[in-house]
């Protein structure tokens, strides 16, 4: 049975944790925005994660994710050397790079993991990057120094005003909007809520914003239909039509209705086995 080591691991902030995976036919042709399927052994749970980096070189993928429920804290108390059960893709479609002009990637909390990679793929392609990040406080802020290599400018945010501008990355998209400078494209990856805020922010500047969404998934090929989001009117699903949408053409009320649709239920879990309840799968 072919399993998948974990090759290096780091805390980035409290609850958030980056992994090296090594799965070179996933590395082989990984792009930048799509995800990637884990699990962690026979009777888990799969959970889609967004790939935050890729070495095809050395055959690995970086996942980082946050320990919110029971399945992302078993898999953020695995070490170097154990080993996913799965490791499922790459999944969804790759970022759209091309040469646009002036772009801005704007990452909040844990969504400045997967704007990375689309970062970096953009400034290759020619791009003028304006990179915005954001997070509550500094120290849940990550990955700043990897922003500021692959961007030519990084406005940084956080909520509490313990680093950089005090308030939301809104407040930053808002100023590079009004600057005057053309914006030609830009990308938003991070809570639903951010992102709907950043769509509204920019649909009087008619600037196109592209956001991935993370809704409920379950097989990540598109049979069992749990990821389905509402864009144009029309029915979509984030696994194999996204996860990268058009930010100004989705129902962002339905968005969030279904990703709240078993917030009690996995509150339950979570706590099920906290308390040594073990397997509640049955």
């Amino acid at each position: 049975m072919k399993v998948y080591p974990i090759v290096a691991k780091r805390v980035l902030a409290p609850t958030l944790k980056l992994m090296e995976v090594e799965a070179p036919e996933v590395a082989r042709k990984a792009e930048a925005g799509q995800f990637v399927i884990v699990r962690i052994a026979e009777n888990g749970e799969r959970i889609p994660l967004t790939i935050a980096d890729f070495d095809r070189q050395r055959g690995t993928i970086t996942i980082i994710f946050q320990e919110v429920g029971y399945t992302t804290q078993q898999l953020g108390n695995l070490e170097v050397n154990d080993h996913l059960l799965d490791f499922t893709g790459p999944l969804g479609l790759p970022s759209e790079v091309e040469h646009y002009g002036h772009v801005v990637c704007v990452g909040g909390g844990v969504g400045i993991a997967p704007i990375y990679p689309i970062t970096r793929a953009l400034k290759e392609a020619g791009n003028e990057v304006t990179a915005i990040i954001g997070a509550r406080t500094k120290e849940l802020l990550i990955l700043e120094e990897e922003m500021r290599r692959v961007s030519h400018r990084l406005l940084v945010a956080t909520d509490d005003g313990s680093y950089g501008h005090k308030g939301f990355v809104t407040d930053l998209i808002k100023q590079v909007l009004e600057e005057g400078k053309q914006v030609d494209r830009l990308w938003a990856i991070g809570p639903m809520i951010m992102m709907r805020n950043v769509a509204e922010v920019t649909r009087p500047y008619a600037v196109k914003t592209i956001v991935s969404l993370n809704p409920i998934m379950v097989d990540g090929t598109g049979m069992c239909g749990a990821c389905r989001v509402a864009v144009g009117g029309e029915t979509k699903f984030a696994c194999v039509d996204g996860p990268e949408f058009d930010g100004h053409q989705v129902d962002w009320d339905l968005a969030m209705r279904r990703l709240a649709m078993y917030r009690e239920e996995e509150r339950r879990a979570l706590a099920f086995h906290q308390s040594g309840g073990g397997c509640a799968c049955r």
